[in-house]
């Protein structure tokens, strides 16, 4: 049994038994645990550690484990009813309000309830995680004198050269900054870009989480479309001139929810309206770790293309890990990356040195590319398995792209469709879906769905899921 699983159970089976002491009762040695239920040591301790944080164990060196004392009454909840007064008195004079709106999120980010097949997750499934590498890095990371002191502010040096690498040739480690993942990045950028109230281009559709931070600076997202060659050049210029905006934040490479890829055309024309407009340009290479076996040769980071400082590069290693591996960059050029370091230091101090020295092994070591090549051939088949599940199975929506790479795909429901009923279907029918809404800044051209196939756990239950999508579009009016 998976050494998890057998402590969840262990701590299960404590928990039921502890009404047979009294408060301060001693519990059973770790040895007699151990003999009960078959289990290792370390399973013991780990599940006695999982009750004491909860309170209901209280553990003494060299004396054992004792039930918990009984809690106190609660206290009554205070009046917390003036903060409304408070949050809002100066709401009037406000250029953007300050609530932000994080539901979409939250979509992303929510565990399903038990049962429920997620294919609206943003992180690679546990399975596809490159877990016992991780762990070896981190164990190595441990090792390292030096590990739990104080890092450089802008990063390792090592870390950095390695990212900037990455990025193109031309770049080196004194133009990076670590950051504590991608969002943390996206956050100091557009903060460090643009005063509150100022306007913001961003593709449109886009990451909610991206226009959650926009929002949360107090500024404005301005949209600007995007077709299967990514953003419209004649439109990203109309948006230039209308609006002065001074910042326009893309993703290049399989954009999120669309899967675009900026084609070659496009991007020397984009690179030249944002600096005739003397504009900068967040470039969220969020994906470029997720390509698909089919994929062939991808384009490098608009950044490689870029010696005059129009594009910040953001880039994480989290997508191709795993969610609690935070630990991006922030690349820039010219005197902005002093600006950028100042907010990146006041937010943060900096990264944690053991996430930064385990970064580091593990994009050292030989499982590294190993990991990489693995994902690339599940993702490809995932991809290949949810669409061909869609096209049998559920025809009605439309699939304008199919990407070669990140983790989802963005369907087009038909016109009339209501998009929050089919969601809310599909959650009763036991299948999480993201609604396309919150992909857009402005008022949505069509109602909208974004499938991801890499939270789940593997090519069945993406076809169980189409099935069970198939039964909740049957029963949503319309």
């Amino acid at each position: 049994m998976h050494e998890r699983s057998s402590v969840v159970e262990l701590a299960n089976s404590l928990k039921r038994e502890l009404n047979r002491y009294s408060p301060g009762g001693k519990l059973p040695s770790s040895r007699a645990l151990v003999d009960r239920y078959r289990v290792s040591p370390v399973t013991v301790s780990r599940a006695l550690a999982r009750l004491a944080a909860e309170g209901l164990v209280v553990t003494r060196p060299g004396a054992g484990a004792f039930r918990a004392p009984a809690r106190t009454a609660a206290a009554p909840p205070g009046d917390t009813s003036w903060q409304e007064v408070a949050l809002s008195a100066d709401a009037a004079t406000e250029l953007v309000p300050r609530s932000v709106d994080a539901t979409g999120v939250l979509v992303t980010l929510a565990a399903p309830p038990p049962g429920v097949i997620e294919f609206n997750g943003g992180y690679l499934h546990p399975s596809l995680q490159p877990e016992q590498a991780m762990a070896a890095a981190l164990a190595r990371a441990g090792r390292r004198p030096g590990a739990w002191g104080r890092p450089p502010i802008d990063g390792l040096p090592e870390l950095r050269d390695w990212f900037a690498r990455g990025i193109g040739d031309t770049w080196t480690a004194a133009e990076v900054l670590v950051t504590a993942g991608g969002q943390s990045a996206l956050t100091t950028a557009l903060r460090a870009l643009a005063p509150p109230g100022a306007p913001v281009l961003v593709e449109s559709p886009t990451y909610p989480g991206m226009l959650a931070i926009a929002r949360a600076a107090g500024l404005r997202p301005v949209p600007v479309p995007v077709d299967p060659d990514g953003v419209r050049p004649e439109l990203l210029a109309a948006a230039f001139r209308a609006s002065g905006a001074r910042v326009f934040v893309c993703q290049p490479l399989f954009q999120n929810p669309t899967g675009a890829v900026l084609s070659p055309a496009r991007r020397p024309e984009v690179l030249r309206i944002a600096r005739e407009a003397g504009a900068f340009i967040v470039e969220d290479d969020f994906v470029r770790r997720l390509v698909h076996e089919d994929a062939g040769p991808l384009p490098g980071p608009l950044a490689a293309d870029d010696p005059d400082g129009v594009v910040v590069h953001v880039c994480s290693l989290t997508k191709a890990t795993s969610p609690s591996l935070r630990v991006g960059v922030l690349a820039a050029r010219g005197p902005v990356l002093e600006r950028l370091r100042a907010i990146h230091v006041v937010d943060t101090f900096f990264v944690p040195r053991p996430f930064q020295e385990a970064a580091l092994e593990l994009v050292g070591s030989a499982a590294w590319n190993r990991h990489l090549r693995s994902v690339s051939a599940a993702l490809k088949t995932r991809r290949d398995t949810l669409t061909t599940a869609l096209r049998t199975e559920l025809p009605e929506p439309a699939l304008p792209h199919i990407p070669s790479g990140g983790y989802h795909l963005w369907l087009r429901l038909p016109d009339g469709t209501d998009e929050q009923a089919v969601v809310s279907a599909a959650l009763r029918a036991g299948v999480a879906v993201a609604p396309g809404r919150p992909y857009f800044s402005a008022e949505p051209p069509a109602a909208h769905l974004r499938l991801s196939f890499a939270a789940v756990a593997g090519p069945g239950e993406i076809t169980e899921g189409v099935r069970r999508l198939r039964t909740a579009w049957d029963e949503t009016p319309g």
